[in-house]
C-alpha cells in the first residue's frame, strides 16, 4: 500500500508537470490529485526539487528499458536498429504525451536538477554515439559525425515538445495521429540520410 502511494505521487507528478508545467505545479495540487495529504507526499518527498529529480530519474529509466529491449528485438541492419530505438522513444510519448512536456521542462530547472537527469542518459547516448561511428566505420551506414546524428534525433522529439508553436505555424497538431506521422517521417528521414552511397 505504501509502495502504491509513493507511484502513485510519482504518476500524478508526471502527468500535472508535463501537462501545466513545474512551476505551475504546487504540492498541495499534487497531493490532492492523488488522494493523499501533503504531508504524506513529504514523507516520500521532502521538497518539491526531490520530487521533480524522481519524476525525472523515472522517466530516463523507463526511456532507457524501452531503447534496451528495442535494441535486443531487432535485427543486425543498423537502419533498422536505429528505427526500432526511435520507434522506442516515441512510444511513451505517443501513450501518454504528457512526457514530451516534462522533456520541454528539464530545460526550464535549476542546472542541478538537469544535470541529474542528464548524467541518467549519458550512458544511453554514449552508447549509441559508439554504436552510430562502429557502423558508419564498417560502411553499413553513411559517415557523418554520431555524436550530431544523436543530437538531431534528440532535437527531434524535445522540439516536438518545446516548440509547439513553430510547429502550430506549419499545421502540425500534438495529437497522437501526428505523432505517429512525425515519427514516420523522422524515420523516412534517417533512413535516406544514413543509408549509405554506393
Amino acid at each position: 500500500m505504501a509502495r502504491d502511494t509513493r507511484v502513485g505521487i510519482l504518476e500524478a507528478a508526471t502527468d500535472l508537470f508535463g501537462v501545466r508545467g513545474v512551476d505551475a505545479v504546487s504540492l498541495d495540487v499534487i497531493a490532492a490529485e492523488v488522494g493523499v495529504a501533503k504531508q504524506t507526499l513529504l514523507y516520500w518527498f521532502p521538497s518539491k526539487d526531490d520530487l521533480v529529480q524522481a519524476v525525472l530519474v523515472q522517466a530516463a529509466t523507463q526511456l532507457s528499458v524501452a531503447i534496451e529491449a528495442a535494441i535486443r528485438s531487432a535485427n543486425d541492419d543498423p537502419l533498422d536498429r536505429i528505427e526500432a530505438v526511435v520507434r522506442a522513444v516515441f512510444r511513451p510519448a505517443v501513450r501518454r504525451p504528457a512526457l514530451l512536456g516534462l522533456i520541454r521542462e528539464v530545460s526550464r530547472l535549476s542546472p542541478t536538477v538537469g544535470e541529474r537527469f542528464q548524467s541518467e542518459l549519458r550512458p544511453l547516448v554514449d552508447r549509441a554515439v559508439a554504436y552510430l561511428h562502429k557502423e558508419m566505420d564498417r560502411g553499413r551506414i553513411r559517415h557523418a559525425d554520431p555524436r550530431l546524428i544523436a543530437g538531431l534525433c534528440y532535437a527531434t522529439v524535445t522540439g516536438i515538445a518545446t516548440e509547439p508553436e513553430v510547429l502550430r505555424s506549419v499545421g502540425w497538431q500534438p495529437t497522437t495521429a501526428e505523432l505517429r506521422r512525425l515519427r514516420t517521417e523522422l524515420l523516412a528521414f534517417l533512413r535516406a540520410a544514413l543509408t549509405p552511397v554506393p
